[in-house]
């Protein structure tokens, strides 16, 4: 056996509903938009996938279709699922190897996820090539990429904006002692943001220009240290159908995303509410981690803070720390209780 164990390689793969990363050999070799566009006429010819894909979104013929496969972080579209694992595996090698590697896969899933969506998680794997599947919470892979030591008996709070869902769980002694999960996050503060421009603008935009609004001037709070620039946005008029432009400051967006950002802070409240006290006392020491893209919301961790009269710490980089995690979980599977097989 150990002649072969070279064509085994460890990847670890945040199967998220926004983007996919994927490590490789201790280095983040893959992070694309989960995102594929396919041939209507031939489902399993692949034209594109992450970013090339992402530039054809809302932007194709009848006889393409871009499709995400992943909704509220997970798989909703299988075929789509696991085409798109596989051509993203494929970039971790641009030549083609002499004897192509198995794979022993590490890949995260929300905590809140069901025993039927984990098995479409894990069929999805096994089908783009994985010999071994391990899964992971992503909570747990997000304190390990913060750098927490999750096997300690102390607790720690770990709040997860992803894509498609918040996750807010509370750690101790490597495992999850209270979880919940909402479906608001990314998917939502952009849809929020759509809404906002065509109420209030009569605008209507896209899915990818309100993205590009929420990266450049997203916002928590109306009164920032260092506010961003106001940026103009294109869309169609509602009122004569003729292309315009508008210019838009992050307060208006602060205010659209209040709502959504209220559920949230009423989630934290309610986790907060069904921790033991002992746990309690230590999340008031340490206070409460931020981490996935969620967190880059300027503003957010001060809000927060104020909200719940607690320190708020967000994670250094915040759109890899779940990776991190998993590639971390992957090395020592042995290690930990927690990796599921």
């Amino acid at each position: 056996m150990g002649l072969f164990n070279f064509l085994t390689q460890e990847i670890a793969m945040d199967l998220g509903t926004a983007n996919t990363l994927i490590i490789h050999n201790d280095e983040i070799v893959v992070n694309e938009p989960s995102i594929v566009a396919l041939d209507r006429n031939n489902p399993k010819n692949v034209l594109a996938v992450g970013k090339r894909a992402l530039m054809m979104h809302e932007k194709t013929h009848e006889s393409i279709r871009t499709v995400r496969p992943l909704k509220d972080g997970v798989i909703a579209d299988f075929n789509a699922a696991e085409l798109m694992i596989r051509e993203m595996i494929k970039m971790i090698y641009p030549k083609k190897p002499l004897f192509p590697p198995s794979w022993r896969m590490m890949i995260c899933i929300p905590s809140s996820i069901t025993e039927v969506e984990k098995r479409a998680v894990r069929d999805s794997a096994e089908q783009a090539g994985a010999k071994e599947v391990y899964l992971i919470h992503e909570p747990m892979a997000a304190a390990l990429g913060i750098g927490i030591d999750v096997e300690e008996p102390v607790g720690n709070m770990i709040i997860d904006i992803g894509g498609g869902t918040t996750g807010i769980t509370v750690i101790a002694l490597a495992g999850i002692v209270c979880d919940q999960s909402i479906r608001i996050a990314g998917d939502e503060f952009t849809a929020d943001i759509m809404e906002a421009l065509r109420r209030y603008h009569s605008l209507l935009i896209g899915e990818r220009t309100a993205e590009q609004i929420k990266i450049q001037i997203g916002a928590a709070m109306k009164d920032l240290d260092n506010p961003p620039d106001d940026i103009p946005v294109n869309g169609r008029d509602l009122v004569t159908g003729i292309p315009k432009q508008i210019m838009v400051s992050y307060q208006e967006i602060a205010e659209a995303l209040d709502k959504s950002i209220f559920k949230i802070e009423e989630a934290i409240l309610k986790a907060l509410e069904t921790t033991p006290p002992e746990l309690a006392a230590d999340i008031y020491r340490r206070g409460l981690y931020i981490t996935g893209g969620g967190a880059l919301l300027r503003g957010l961790d001060k809000r927060l803070s104020q909200k719940i009269k607690l320190p708020v710490h967000v994670a250094d980089d915040p759109l890899k720390s779940v990776v991190r995690g998993t590639g971390i979980a992957l090395k020592n599977y042995d290690r930990y209780p927690f990796v599921m097989r």
